[in-house]
């Protein structure tokens, strides 16, 4: 599902292309100009809380690092709670870990192991959808931790990366929400 063509094109108009970033060839989508838009900030914020009401969330999972500043302002806005999903070593105590494969080696993402109480309702949200590995490792940590996947919403699909593909077995036919896809 993508967002209504009017909230589509207010997020566009603030996500700003910075070619040749991190590296020659890469096209980055920046969202700080959305961010500091108070309007389509706050659009985006109740597009995504939105989605934790249709599909009943108990928690939104954000995941690091821009994942975290769309994902807590939608937590508090919905009602419910907010548990990050942090690069391996960032968190204190008791964690689950999961690997996930980049393009050229693995990484690793963590979960505390309290954060999800079984049967817990979460939503994953991120910026964006590449190729889909770091998302397919959160869906895997929330499994393992007890909670049921309720959904996975994002700011931005890059469709040609096909990540949606990647996710799609592991989202057990549980949505895959983005507002826009380039």
């Amino acid at each position: 599902m993508s967002a209504p063509a009017g909230l589509r094109e207010l997020l566009l108009s603030r996500i700003a292309d910075v070619p040749d970033y991190p590296k020659p060839g890469v096209v980055f989508k920046d969202i700080t100009p959305l961010l500091a838009d108070a309007t389509a900030f706050g659009a985006l914020t109740d597009a995504f809380a939105d989605m934790c009401v249709r599909y009943r969330v108990d928690k939104v999972v954000g995941l690091e690092a821009r994942g975290f500043i769309l994902a807590a302002p939608v937590a508090v806005r919905a009602g419910v709670g907010f548990v990050p999903v942090r690069k391996a070593g960032k968190l204190p105590g008791a964690t689950l870990r999961q690997a996930y494969e980049l393009e050229y080696g693995t990484a690793e993402i963590e979960l505390h192991a309290d954060a999800l109480a079984p049967g817990d309702r979460v939503l994953v949200i991120d910026d964006v959808l590449a190729t889909g590995g770091t998302a397919d490792a959160s869906l895997q940590l929330i499994r393992r931790a007890g909670a049921e996947v309720a959904g996975v919403a994002v700011l931005m699909e890059l469709g040609f990366l096909d990540g949606r593909a990647r996710l799609e077995p592991d989202l057990a036919g549980a949505p895959l929400e983005a507002l826009i896809t380039v």
